[in-house]
């Protein structure tokens, strides 16, 4: 089974919300994306290939987002099981709001210019402070992830950036501030925007593995032993913490913005 995520824009928005109705159903399938469909030629060159994949026999799912009705009328006449991710929400949302759904991709699809440019600012500072890098910035963070060495703080405070134009810096807590009481002094006047992660000991013990086999830094013994200790640091200082063994950077980042009540920077 050949699945399509096809859109007059990124195709994204077509893609995650595919990705999710297939979550239901556990099948195989090959994934393709197709932007920036905008032109009723591209709509018809894609019929054609999916008559083609349809004459020899293979199935094909398609899930769209298109804005203009003619194009989006040339897709859902296709040799194929094609889903109007629109569909008949537009409608009602015409009556809700008393105007209109206009046929504009940019418009639907794009980025405003101030979101992007609270995105990029948010992706500039988390890189800038990243792993501990620089704390002298720390005023401007909404929030600090803590935690042992690949935990998953890198990932996160660059999908909070990315998705969300969250400013997250992350800090590693290392063996050193083990031998300390509590949070490092640098922590302290910020602990209102903590947060840590932790991860289970098989699962850091194989991902650093896979990064430096055979070393003290790898070993399960120092997995549990740094994990206890920063699970005992997050407790004492009552520093709100997510096991992340079993979640994706998506669910990671989404329960962060719940439990600290972060909203998204719209720039």
């Amino acid at each position: 089974m050949k699945v399509y995520f096809v859109s007059d824009g990124t195709a994204i928005t077509a893609e995650v919300f595919g990705q999710a109705m297939l979550s239901f159903f556990d099948v195989a399938v090959k994934q393709e994306s197709v932007p920036f469909l905008s032109t009723l030629d591209q709509a018809h060159g894609f019929c054609r290939q999916l008559q083609q994949e349809a004459d020899r026999g293979e199935k094909t799912l398609v899930f769209f987002t298109i804005s203009d009705p003619k194009i989006r009328a040339v897709i859902e006449s296709c040799d194929s099981h094609c889903y109007n991710l629109f569909g008949e929400l537009l409608s009602p949302i015409e009556k809700a709001l008393g105007v209109p759904a206009q046929p504009n991709a940019q418009k639907a699809h794009g980025i405003k210019a101030g979101v992007y440019d609270c995105r990029i600012d948010a992706i500039n500072y988390a890189l800038a402070n990243d792993d501990g890098a620089s704390v002298k910035n720390y005023d401007e963070a909404e929030i600090i992830l803590l935690g042992v060495s690949r935990s998953g703080k890198t990932p996160t405070s660059l999908y909070l950036a990315m998705q969300y134009g969250i400013k997250a810096a992350n800090y590693p807590l290392t063996e050193d501030d083990f031998d300390n009481v509590g949070l490092p002094k640098v922590l302290k006047p910020h602990k209102h925007k903590l947060f840590g992660l932790t991860i289970n000991p098989d699962r850091l013990h194989e991902i650093r593995t896979g990064r430096m086999a055979a070393s003290k830094y790898a070993s399960s013994r120092q997995c549990r032993y740094e994990l206890d200790e920063v699970e005992a640091i997050y407790r004492q200082a009552r520093v709100p913490f997510l096991n992340t063994t079993f979640l994706s950077v998506e669910e990671i980042s989404t329960r962060i913005m719940a439990e600290m009540h972060l909203s998204r920077n719209r720039g």
